[in-house]
C-alpha cells in the first residue's frame, strides 16, 4: 500500500499532509504558500514518497451545496489528476479549519507560529476523515 497525500487548499496557503504506509494515520507535513511552491511539493512528494492517491479538502456550504470555493478546488482537483496520474478524492472539510483552530487552541500554540500551522492541521483532519472512513469500508474480495 502507497501513502496518501492529503492537501488543504487556500487563497494562499496550501496544507499538506501525509498518511503512513498502512493508510492509518495522517501526519501534518508543510504548508506551501502560492500556487508554484504548491505544485513543487505536489511534485517533490510524489517523486520522493510512495504516494498512490490524493485526497483534497472540499468546502461545501454548510448545507451540502457547492459554492464558487468548492468548484474552484474541484477543478484544482483535476489539475492535480491531470499533472501527477495519481486518483484524487475530493472530501468534505467543513469544519476542518475550525477543528484545527481549536487543536492549536488545545495545544497552546499562538501568533504566527499558529497561522503557520492551522492549514496543516487543517490538511491532516481532512486527510484523518478519509482515512477513517476507508477503515470502515468492508474489505474488497474476489468472491
Amino acid at each position: 500500500m502507497g501513502k496518501i497525500l492529503g492537501i488543504d487548499h487556500g487563497d494562499k496557503r496550501f496544507g499538506i499532509a501525509l498518511s503512513d504506509a498502512g493508510q492509518l494515520i495522517a501526519t501534518p507535513r508543510q504548508v506551501a504558500t502560492g500556487e508554484e511552491a504548491l505544485w513543487e511539493a505536489i511534485g517533490t512528494l510524489v517523486k520522493e514518497e510512495d504516494i498512490e492517491a490524493v485526497v483534497v479538502g472540499l468546502p461545501l456550504n454548510m448545507d451540502g451545496s457547492e459554492g464558487p470555493r468548492a468548484r474552484k478546488v474541484i477543478e484544482f482537483s483535476r489539475e492535480v489528476e491531470k499533472r501527477t496520474g495519481l486518483p484524487v478524492k475530493a472530501w468534505d472539510e467543513r469544519l476542518s479549519s475550525f477543528e484545527a483552530e481549536s487543536a492549536l487552541t488545545e495545544a497552546g500554540i499562538h501568533g504566527d507560529r499558529r497561522k503557520e500551522r492551522v492549514d496543516m492541521v487543517a490538511a491532516q483532519i481532512i486527510l484523518q476523515g478519509y482515512l477513517d472512513h476507508l477503515d470502515k469500508e468492508p474489505p474488497v474480495t474476489d468472491g
